[in-house]
């Protein structure tokens, strides 16, 4: 076998891999003596079919085998021979002749093997000192005003309403049916029946709860609405007749947040109730707080680590943000103008996400393997069981469905190791917690 690099660009490589007739021919041979001293024919004693009957009868099959030992033995030896700090990026692309007499010839043990194979390496990554990282973590105190502003939220979740026989008010629950139509036509998504609606609270179309305001069960209203020009549906920009009758009107009733209420939604006491308030609280700020500190690490990592990324896995990688960025447009029925940008800046913009995306990946893994970062089989089975417990009564078809598909588990595992490797990272640096507000900490200014 003849491995000879015949052209080298960047990180791609590409190979002429030649596999001599006369090889091919002596491992079908030593195939077929094998298969000698197993296979059982009519006529022949075992161990005693001659193999030309046996190049016959299975030549082919064994030259289709031979073949592809052939293509994995090479496809390893350019492996074990890159460069030292490379690495394969992607999976090597295998062009073996497609021209039928080629095919035919080699089949047929009358032609070489002669094929191509192309390859893309990921350079060699030169790690920093991860001991002179410095990050700052924001950390926020909870707050007994945070604790109440939950428990009202409580509150008015499960503030009771009680019927009235007035007329509608803001704040008040009317249960509506209704019919839209445009130009006279009814259109998709523009009937329901039994619809609680509680005014003022802006859930429905811009227009339509202030058409509620004084109507009394049982009574039956048209009116006119223009969908907004920005709304996620077909029906953006056009007018709209409703007609619209209350089933029922009801006024909140007051809620008193006591041991009472607390015992209504399956807590022991307020007491109990503001502890395990306090406690989610506290869950949330730290979960907030990780993910904060976790954006600055990466910042420093991209800005550590500058190599050319592969750029199969660029383009993999931006396909995949683009379809999303243009699903999540065409969701929201908005545009590139909309955003105030173009589609070809987006594209620019979006393909330095995919490119920091693609060296950060390559940097947390080069991390992982540098330090014996693994993700253990009994941290996957825990993983599988949370996702399992996400659907009761479904935990069967859950483990059936990543027991049968690696992608799904290689999809869990890549989390679970990034979190591993954040943790091993974070010990390392050197770490300030930093306080701020609530608010500060929530702040979406992340990409």
């Amino acid at each position: 076998m003849q491995v000879t690099e015949t052209a080298a660009a960047g990180l791609k490589r590409e190979f002429r891999v030649v596999v001599p007739k006369s090889d091919l021919a002596a491992r079908v041979d030593e195939r077929l003596d094998d298969l000698k001293g197993k296979v059982q024919l009519r006529g022949f004693r075992p161990g005693k079919v001659p193999v030309a009957h046996l190049k016959r009868l299975y030549g082919k099959s064994a030259m289709a085998e031979v073949i592809e030992a052939a293509v994995r033995e090479a496809n390893q030896k350019i492996v074990t021979d890159l460069k030292p700090g490379e690495r394969l990026a992607i999976e090597p692309k295998v062009m073996l002749p497609e021209e039928q007499a080629a095919v035919e010839g080699i089949i047929t043990g009358h032609a070489d093997l002669a094929y191509t194979v192309e390859i893309e390496v990921v350079p060699p990554i030169a790690l920093t000192d991860f001991k002179t990282l410095k990050l700052s973590r924001p950390v926020a105190e909870v707050t007994d005003e945070e604790i109440e502003r939950t428990l009202n939220v409580f509150g008015e979740q499960t503030r009771p309403f009680l019927s009235k026989s007035e007329g509608a008010e803001k704040g008040d629950r009317v249960t509506v049916s209704y019919q839209g139509a445009i130009d006279g036509k009814p259109f998709e998504g523009g009937s329901a029946e039994d619809i609680p609606i509680t005014l003022g609270s802006g859930s429905f179309i811009p227009g339509f709860e202030d058409h509620l305001v004084g109507v009394k069960a049982g009574e039956s209203r048209s009116f006119d609405i223009t969908f907004p020009e920005k709304y996620a549906s077909a029906v953006a920009g056009k007018a709209a007749t409703f007609t619209v009758t209350a089933k029922a009107v009801e006024a909140p009733a007051p809620v008193t947040i006591d041991d009472e209420f607390a015992k209504t939604i399956g807590m022991e006491s307020l007491a109990k109730l503001r502890d395990a308030i306090r406690d989610q609280i506290a869950r949330d700020h730290a979960a907030a707080s990780r993910r904060k500190l976790k954006r600055a690490l990466f910042d420093e990592l991209d800005a550590r680590h500058k190599f050319e990324p592969p750029p199969t896995l660029v383009e993999q990688e931006f396909a995949n943000v683009w379809a999303t960025v243009e699903k999540d447009l065409k969701d929201q029925g908005r545009t590139f103008a909309d955003e105030d940008t173009t589609e070809e800046k987006a594209r620019e913009e979006y393909r330095v996400i995919a490119e920091r995306r693609v060296r950060l990946g390559l940097v947390i893994a080069e991390i992982g393997e540098k330090n014996n970062i693994n993700v253990t089989d009994e941290q996957l089975r825990a993983a599988v069981m949370e996702q399992a417990r996400r659907l009761p009564g479904q935990e069967q078809q859950v483990w059936d469905y990543y027991r049968k598909n690696p992608d799904a588990i290689a999809a869990l595992r890549a989390p679970l190791f990034e979190d591993k490797v954040v943790d091993f990272l974070v010990e390392l640096a050197d770490v300030t917690d930093k306080q701020v507000s609530r608010d500060e900490l929530f702040e979406e200014n992340e990409d």
